[in-house]
């Protein structure tokens, strides 16, 4: 059995929250059928182009509602988990050294693959080996900090909840993809804009000598609410909060729960909390 993950970011430096990271998992024997679908959806609605947040428009917006529609279907029959990851802006460690902060997007991401999921609470057969294949769009870094970034995440596997999970990581299945060829990845991503735009109160910006968002605005606020009743109704909660981290009913709601909010806190910053 492989687990296969697909993981973006967006939005670095947002004016209330930032460093967006997305990722959607499907398994290897869902994959085929999952990919196969949103692609004829795709073109059935004559999208033949990557679909991607920041083509959102008045024109495209039934479209886009229409490939959420569908790629949610899979969500809520937990085909596909979804989660998204982004911190506050304010939560600012200070004593960062420089290397950190040279190195803090292959950070937060080695966090997010360990955290968001909730792997090791898999319901996999317990004895069954689970391969982990790690899909991210195009890592901006230099080839010996990838290296490094890809050797520091298969370690994983090597952690004792991973190897009691039986989660094999091997260098290979890490790999840089072209989105414009996984629709499953290119839905992600609408999402994670999505929650990009409305968190950071995009939805309310005025043009400069306008007295209303313009319509391309109105289109992006119009499809994260279309995308957040879906979500309330994928995780069968009304009172799904964007906000913060998504509450678990117990460890296993980590990894069972379709649609997931990880507020991430760094534990710098979280100590600073404790002791004040």
């Amino acid at each position: 059995m492989e687990y296969i993950i697909y993981s973006d970011e967006s939005t670095s430096k947002g004016s209330y929250y930032s460093d967006f990271f997305g990722g959607a998992l499907v398994t290897s024997k869902d994959w085929n059928e999952v990919n196969a679908a949103l692609d004829q959806k795709k073109k059935d609605l004559n999208l033949f182009c990557e679909i991607k947040w920041t083509k959102v428009s008045v024109a495209y917006l039934e479209k886009y509602k229409q490939m959420m529609d569908l790629f949610f279907s899979f969500i809520k029959q937990n085909r596909v988990k979804l989660r998204i990851m982004f911190r506050d802006s304010k939560q600012i460690p200070q004593k960062q050294e420089q290397d950190m902060i040279a190195n803090r997007y292959h950070l937060l991401y080695y966090q997010f693959i360990k955290h968001a999921f909730g792997l090791i609470y898999h319901d996999g057969d317990s004895a069954e080996k689970i391969y982990l294949k790690l899909f991210f769009d195009e890592i901006s870094d230099s080839y010996r900090q990838n290296d490094a970034f890809r050797a520091h995440v298969s370690y994983l596997q090597n952690l004792w909840q991973f190897k009691k999970a039986h989660i094999v990581i091997r260098p290979d299945d890490i790999a840089e993809i072209d989105s414009h060829k996984h629709a499953i990845q290119q839905c992600m991503d609408i999402v994670l804009g999505a929650m990009a735009f409305h968190l950071n109160n995009m939805h309310l910006e005025i043009p400069k000598g306008q007295t209303a968002p313009g319509n391309k605005t109105l289109a992006k606020e119009e499809l994260f609410q279309h995308i957040l009743e879906l979500i309330k109704d994928a995780n069968g909660d009304p009172d799904f909060n964007v906000y913060e981290t998504t509450k678990p009913y117990g460890a296993k709601h980590r990894w069972c729960t379709p649609y997931r909010h990880w507020k991430f806190v760094s534990t710098e910053f979280r100590n600073r909390l404790e002791s004040e």
